[in-house]
């Protein structure tokens, strides 16, 4: 049987190729030579294969929830030592507790509810949710497209993928003392998955730039300036809440050696109270604006008092401070100012580097963009004291955390005042 070259057609099967002419000028003379085959590309966009959005978004999404599910299952299980019942079945239906509580689903348990969300776990979700956003924008082959609705399918699609698991986890949990409402729950899984997996899909489908390039030069750069005072208040926070914690060292060394167990148990409340550091961070940033928070019903914890009751023997609550603050404490207080000045005065050096400064940085521009930026920073920062908050069981711990308008208010004020003079100053100094 004679042999077929590649670019042969097989017997019996349809010849997909396609001639081209080729004309050979020679010097003595003019003709045509041969002919040549051109393979024809089969397939969509270069022979890639798109996957069903439904197929796509389930296999991403289930790896996503699988991704975040498992170290919380391994610290619930260190955990356990301190009960000295460790078993891979408990681990494990502990674990689905803390992953349905970390994504601000409350527990049903005997002493309460338990409605305190650990952040840290709910960053990790959302992360992973928004890769899967990106992982399935790829696969549909919308990826640059700058297309609004598809990112929003993807989004859409991921969402109720998420909720549904997070539905089966509800009736997987119930009983023994622990439930959560599937429906709750549900709904809950389905609003964050499917607002975290849009980020990642607006991202990756370039659509957030579509999205951008639609809004007005004016309150875009608000809207960034913005969310870089609530950064910059966040992390001073965070900083703040590191160094009580610090200082309170020997307390939170105590409150764990009273559990008297063994290194795997006191790695695992270690770990715990780690993922509820981002809470902590977002108190601390309520602290320095001025509202504060509280640690159970009628407490206050502010620059100006202090009044708590009894307090479990949590390793975050050893950074409480003990009266309130004074002497050079007090210029804790310009802390969240000075965020609000630096970021209007990124906003400033960013229109100057534009190019064409004169107009980019118009004073009109600059302290709109300055002022709006206040609103949209107390939004976020208000954002972030509703979910760090959240009861700890029934009766006097059921109110822990700051109130939302409180610091939404402030912390608008505060930082478009930062920000005005900062991105001002800037303006007069650098581009007089």
């Amino acid at each position: 049987m004679p042999a077929t070259t590649p670019d042969q057609p097989q017997p019996g099967a349809p010849d997909t190729r396609e001639t081209v002419r080729i004309t050979v000028r020679d010097p003595m003379a003019d003709r045509e030579t041969v002919r040549l085959p051109r393979q024809r590309s089969g397939g969509k966009r270069g022979g890639k294969r798109r996957a069903p959005l439904v197929v796509a978004a389930a296999a991403a999404t289930a790896w996503a929830a699988v991704v975040s599910y498992l170290p919380v299952a391994v610290v619930m299980g260190l955990a356990q030592f301190t009960e000295g019942t460790a078993s891979i079945g408990g681990a494990a239906r502990l674990g689905l507790a803390g992953w349905l509580l970390g994504h601000g689903v409350p527990l049903d348990t005997a002493a309460g509810t338990l409605g305190l969300a650990p952040l840290a776990l709910a960053v990790l979700a959302a992360w992973r949710v928004a890769r899967a956003g990106v992982h399935v924008t790829r696969a549909i082959g919308a990826r640059h497209r700058g297309s609004p609705a598809q990112a929003l399918a993807v989004a859409g699609t991921v969402g109720i993928g998420y909720g549904v698991l997070g539905a089966i986890a509800a009736l997987i949990l119930d009983g023994g003392g622990l439930s959560a409402s599937p429906a709750r729950a549900g709904f809950t899984f389905a609003l964050f998955g499917a607002l975290a997996a849009l980020v990642g899909a607006l991202r990756a489908s370039g659509a957030l730039r579509v999205v951008a390039r639609r809004i007005s030069p004016v309150l875009r750069d608000a809207i960034r300036t913005g969310v870089v005072a609530a950064v910059l208040v966040l992390a001073a926070g965070a900083g703040v809440a590191g160094l009580s914690v610090a200082f309170g060292g020997g307390s939170a060394s105590d409150m764990i050696g009273a559990y008297r167990t063994g290194v795997a148990g006191q790695t695992g409340i270690t770990l715990i109270s780690i993922a509820y550091a981002p809470n902590a961070a977002a108190w601390a940033a309520a602290y320095l604006l001025g509202p504060g928070f509280a640690v159970g019903t009628d407490t206050a914890v502010r620059t100006t008092e202090v009044s708590v009751g009894a307090l479990p023997a949590v390793p975050i609550f050893a950074g409480l401070p003990e009266g309130p603050i004074g002497g050079y404490g007090a210029a804790l207080l310009a802390v969240p100012v000075v965020a609000g000045m630096v970021a209007g005065w990124l906003l400033t050096r960013r229109k100057l580097r534009a190019d064409r400064p004169a107009q980019a940085a118009r004073w009109s521009v600059v302290l709109g963009a300055a002022a709006l930026a206040g609103p949209v920073a107390g939004l976020l920062l208000g954002a972030a004291a509703v979910i760090s908050g959240g009861p700890l069981g029934d009766g006097r711990l059921a109110q822990i955390g700051p109130v939302a308008w409180h610091v939404a208010v402030v912390a608008t004020l505060v930082v478009a005042v930062g920000t005005v003079v900062g991105a001002a100053a800037t303006r007069i100094f650098a581009h007089p």
